[in-house]
This record gives structure tokens, sequence and C-alpha cells, in this order.
């Protein structure tokens, strides 16, 4: 199959060049495809003719968004819009990733796609935004929701507490709670949605859940740190965006395509990120 993807600079777009296999890949990012330019989606996919789109592409700047609202929409609501428009014009399925930040985090259980979504911040109603227009606009559609992702290579939450492990002690936040995944398991359960099919929207995160606290001192003990952390609530880390308290997804979808613990993710982190280091 072939398959077009936008964003292929972030996390998930690099994780996709290397763990999605059996397909041709057309990778694509900023400056030569800007998904909120209609001419432009136009032009590539005329061009280059894709079975398929996945838009990995996304304004993912949690509290910045707070700042440049426009910003965050434009990538994120209007974006996914005009890519649906386009390849429902041209008959193409198109997956879209989106994000547990659509939710407020006041449920006590794993939200499920059937669950009603209440952003409590502009970039969690941007990816609501985004999500919407894509059901509107092509029915041929994938929507994919995941969970505090990371990957070894790009910015994310692991590769920041490593940074900070030469400290005496590091503060973490020990009241929000969700589901870590890693990069290439999200990958390999899109392969398998991509070859199984079936339209709708879908919950992919690492399995089970913890803490900022649980995963960092997890990640340290993985990496074999002496470093001391400390939880906190998160009143003693304001932030400009307000996070759902909990926000561990789970799937009521059949048959549901499940990642692996959370706990493997951060391990296969931990020898890849080790394996890199020793090569620089």
């Amino acid at each position: 199959m072939k398959i077009l993807v936008t964003g292929g600079n972030g996390q998930l777009g690099r994780a996709l060049q290397k763990y999605l296999v059996g397909h041709e890949l057309l990778i694509f990012d900023l400056p030569e495809f800007d998904i909120t330019d209609g001419e432009t989606v136009e032009k590539h996919l005329v061009e280059f003719q894709p079975d398929l789109v996945f838009n990995a592409a996304a304004y993912t700047g949690v509290d910045g968004a707070e700042s440049n609202k426009e910003d965050a929409f434009r990538v994120n609501a209007e974006g996914p819009k005009v890519l649906a428009k386009a390849t429902a014009k041209k008959n193409i399925p198109l997956i879209h990733i989106s994000t547990d930040y659509i939710f407020d985090g006041r449920k006590t259980e794993p939200y499920v796609e059937d669950d009603k979504p209440h952003p409590l911040s502009v970039y969690g109603q941007s990816k609501l935004d985004g999500e919407n227009a894509v059901r509107q606009f092509n029915p041929h559609h994938f929507i994919v929701r995941t969970a505090w992702l990371y990957y070894v290579e790009g910015k994310n939450f692991p590769k920041t507490m490593i940074s900070l492990a030469n400290n005496a002690e590091v503060k973490v936040v020990s009241d929000q709670v969700g589901s870590p995944t890693y990069a290439p398991h999200l990958v390999l359960g899109l392969g398998k949605l991509i070859e199984r099919g079936g339209f709708g929207t879908y919950h992919m995160a690492g399995t089970g859940q913890t803490s900022w606290f649980g995963l960092a001192k997890f990640l340290y003990e993985k990496m074999g740190f002496k470093t001391v952390i400390r939880p906190v609530k998160t009143s003693e880390f304001p932030r400009a965006a307000k996070r759902p308290p909990y926000s561990v997804l789970g799937t009521i979808r059949k048959p549901e395509i499940l990642l692996p613990p959370w706990e493997d993710g951060v391990s296969e982190f931990v020898e890849h990120y080790s394996e890199l280091s020793a090569k620089a």
C-alpha cells in the first residue's frame, strides 16, 4: 500500500518510517507540505496518488496553545478539515491521530471511544475540532486517540527526565494519571488497523496506567539512576494549560487492538536510547 504521511519529522512520523513495514511510505513535513494549504494538499494527492493518507502533523505545544490559539486551531482543526475534504474527494481513506486531552479527567476508570469529550485546554479543544472535521468530511476515516507519546527521537518526557538525572533531586507530578505510549508500539498497532480495516474511532495507548511520577521512577530504575525523585501535586507546577487528572485510555472496539504494557515500552525505550548513546 502506498501511504502518504504528513508530519514526518515528528516523533510518530519518524517511528512510522522505521517500524511500519510492508508499505511504501511517502514522507512529508513543513515547509513542502502544509496541511492547511488546500492547493498543496490537492497537488500532492494528484502527483503521488496514495492509497491512504496518514496525518501525523499537529501543533503539540499544550501550554503554548493557550497563548497561540490561532496557530493551534489552524494546524489541529483546519488542517485535518482540509485533508479530510481533499481525501474524500478522491476516495482516499484518512488516518488521523488524536489525543487523550480531549477528555476532562473526571472519570476514575479508563476512557473508551464512546465517552463524551470535554477538553480543558485550547490544545484539547483544537484536537477535538480536528476529529469532528475528519468525521464530517471523510466517512472513510480512522481516528486514533493515543496518550503520553514518546520515542528515542524528538522532545518528550522521558528524555527530559534523563536530562535532569544529574540533579540531586527531581520533582515530578504524581496526581496526573495516564497511559504512556511508546511510539513503535503505536505504529505496530496502526499497522494492524490498516491491515484489518474498519473505519471509526479507536483508542490505542500503552496498556495499564501510571502517573508522571510513576513513569519517571520506573525510567530511572531501568536507567540505573540513583537520583531522588519526589512526588508533588500539579498545583506545585502551575502551567498555562489545565491537564486532565485522569486520562487513561481503554477500548470497547471489537476485536480490540491492544498495545503492550506501558512498562514494556519504557524498557524498550531505555534499550534503544542506550544503544544510540553508545554510538554517539
